[in-house]
């Protein structure tokens, strides 16, 4: 068992980023995206799931961990007008916007015994990227100590609002992902984007049994997943946002997903702390707005 809590800087395939170390549990993270890639409890089995298949390249997503999606979320084009108004993305639009992609600055670390904070920050000027007209910075704060926490925060250092999505896309492993269920989002309506995103109302715990694509709306409370294969809860807390991705690809689009083993989609869960849709994030010429994210466990399953 680690005594004290340290970090380290590791190479990452071509990446490259930190290995950080608590009484509590280890961490990877990398450099791009300021991606939180992998989390595992000390004596216990992983909680952050990270693709068995994940490439590591410049330039390109890693698949799992906690991506960033910023400025806008999914497909472009599904994004609300005024999200769409305020980036302008222009030509073939990558999903999930484009910081993922990019080398964050490590600002500030604290190494206390019992817990490690890092800070990152981006910046994107006006014409970052086509259709960018804009002048924000982002910043990510990162816990490490009896649970994680992450506070993404915008702030506007232009003229005009910014409108934006975000989320933050957290992937959670699990024992097998179709005895899993998720509390906290009952009598919630949804959109099913794999049904052509039609409208529905969430009937007592979500299961999942195949592909899953669920845009949750107001939502408030903690959501919980309940684990009892592994006799694990895994609870989320995130105050600041109004709005929860559950997503799972399901043996079918699993295949086709060359970072993802065929059988992965068992191994994973995401529940996405987002604010997208009719909760998009609209921020005022000089002020700052923050998205934050609390993930705790039990310590069975070790």
């Amino acid at each position: 068992m680690t005594l004290h809590s340290r970090i380290e800087p590791s190479a990452i395939g071509a990446l490259s980023g930190w290995r950080i170390s608590t009484p509590y549990g280890s961490a990877l993270i990398a450099q791009q995206g300021a991606q939180l890639l992998s989390y595992t409890p000390n004596g216990g089995r992983p909680l952050v799931w990270l693709s068995e298949q994940a490439e590591f390249k410049r330039g390109a997503p890693v698949r799992g961990g906690i991506p960033i999606c910023w400025p806008w979320f999914g497909v472009y084009e599904r994004n609300p007008a005024s999200v769409r108004d305020s980036v302008q993305a222009q030509g073939k639009a990558s999903s999930h916007g484009w910081v993922r992609q990019a080398d964050w600055a490590l600002t500030e670390q604290r190494v206390e015994p019992e817990s490690v904070e890092l800070l990152f920050a981006f910046t994107a000027p006006r014409d970052y990227a086509a259709g960018w007209a804009h002048h924000a910075q982002l910043t990510l704060r990162m816990r490490f100590g009896k649970r994680i926490e992450l506070s993404l925060a915008v702030h506007n250092q232009g003229q005009a609002p910014l409108t934006t999505a975000l989320a933050l896309h957290t992937y959670l492993a699990v024992s097998d992902s179709r005895h899993v269920t998720l509390q906290g989002l009952e009598g919630r309506q949804y959109l099913d984007t794999t049904q052509d995103w039609t409208p529905h109302q969430q009937r007592g715990p979500v299961t999942l049994n195949g592909e899953t694509d669920r845009i949750y709306l107001d939502t408030t409370a903690p959501v919980t997943l309940q684990d009892p294969g592994w006799q694990r809860h895994i609870r989320l807390q995130s105050p600041d946002s109004r709005s929860t991705v559950v997503w799972n690809p399901g043996p079918t689009k699993a295949a086709h997903l060359s970072d993802m083993a065929d059988d992965e989609w068992l191994r994973m869960v995401c529940i996405e702390t987002a604010r997208v849709l009719d909760d998009a994030l609209t921020v005022a010429p000089g002020d700052t707005e923050t998205v934050s994210l609390s993930i705790s466990w039990n310590a069975a399953g070790a």
